[in-house]
């Protein structure tokens, strides 16, 4: 009895609660690391992050946050791969998110301070055009923080509401790595 109740309770809060989840490729490198030998990556690791599942319940998604999300069918279209992403949320609904030629991400006309993004990332973006997305009501712009090798909004579009899973509050493996966010 008591076993069923302990594994109820771990079941149940991995469902509602908190989930882990493995950082799979190289799209949120250098601050979320994937393991080596995948193109991009810089660990012998992947990082292990936790996600708040019902955070969402009671408030709205804030800009800078790295969320976790069910990806739109385009995904698996578009990067070949489809599921749970990991990426930094940078549109909200009704955002105009513009990308410039150097790469920089400009919101409602103002430029993105992002530094989080470290110049290499950004350099990796100039060869593609100027673009400009408008956030459709009741969805979400996400981009990898490594803007040259991250398969994103830029490409499959919008990620509607329903599809959040929560925001990234800790990374609790590998051990040099474990922080809070």
């Amino acid at each position: 009895m008591t076993i069923g109740a302990a594994i109820a309770i771990v079941l149940a809060i991995k469902t509602w609660v908190v989930n882990p989840y493995k950082i799979p490729s190289a799209s949120m490198e250098p601050t979320l690391h994937c393991a080596r030998p995948g193109v991009g990556c810089e660990s012998r690791f992947s990082d292990r992050v936790l996600a708040n599942r019902f955070i969402y319940r009671f408030r709205d998604p804030h800009r800078g946050e790295i969320v976790v999300f069910n990806t739109p069918p385009a995904a698996k279209q578009d990067c070949g791969e489809g599921g749970v992403f990991v990426k930094r949320l940078i549109g909200l609904p009704g955002d105009l998110v513009h990308e410039d030629e150097k790469g920089f991400i400009w919101i409602n006309h103002k430029k993105l301070d992002e530094p989080y993004i470290k110049p290499k990332r950004r350099e990796a973006d100039t060869a593609n055009l100027e673009q400009t997305w408008r956030v459709p009501f009741g969805q979400y712009f996400f981009m990898g923080d490594n803007r040259g090798d991250s398969c994103d909004s830029r490409r499959w579009g919008a990620v509607p509401r329903k599809n959040l899973i929560g925001p990234v509050f800790a990374t609790y493996w590998p051990p040099n790595r474990i922080t809070l966010r």
